[in-house]
């Protein structure tokens, strides 16, 4: 998919301050916060689990009971995983969200609020220009 030169040319003159650099670069270090922050989430369920799992062998003596209670457990994990890891990837569904809303607000042209993944592309590629952009030593 090629990106229009109207969608360029307003990108360009929206970038000839360093505005929009700083948004996004703000931005990107909230979205490493945040994922930091759901991946401490997940890890810590995990570890509850294996705490869990370790406290039922300490407490079930019986070798039969052990395996039966393993398996019934490790199901309940597993559900208990997955479950989290949905609600994980709506928070970061709705922190792409919030991303759009605010480039929108600022004016960059091409973002805006979709859920549309080759829209959703386009603006990950503009992003990564603008990035490459404010890295850029421009006299």
């Amino acid at each position: 998919m090629r990106v229009p030169i109207e969608l360029l040319s307003g990108l360009a003159n929206c970038l000839l301050n360093d505005t929009v650099f700083e948004i996004v670069k703000g931005l990107m270090e909230i979205q490493h916060v945040t994922e930091k922050h759901l991946f401490q989430q997940r890890l810590q369920i995990i570890n509850n689990h294996a705490v869990e799992i370790q406290e039922m062998v300490n407490t079930t003596p019986i070798p039969e009971q052990l395996e039966l209670k393993r398996n019934i457990l490790l199901r309940r994990h597993k559900e208990e995983l997955k479950q989290t890891d949905m609600k994980l990837v709506i928070q970061l569904d709705q922190k792409v969200n919030d991303q759009q809303d605010t480039l929108e607000k600022a004016g960059v042209p091409g973002f805006y609020v979709t859920n549309k993944q080759i829209e959703i592309k386009v603006q990950m590629y503009l992003l990564d220009f603008i990035l490459r952009l404010s890295k850029m030593d421009i006299a």
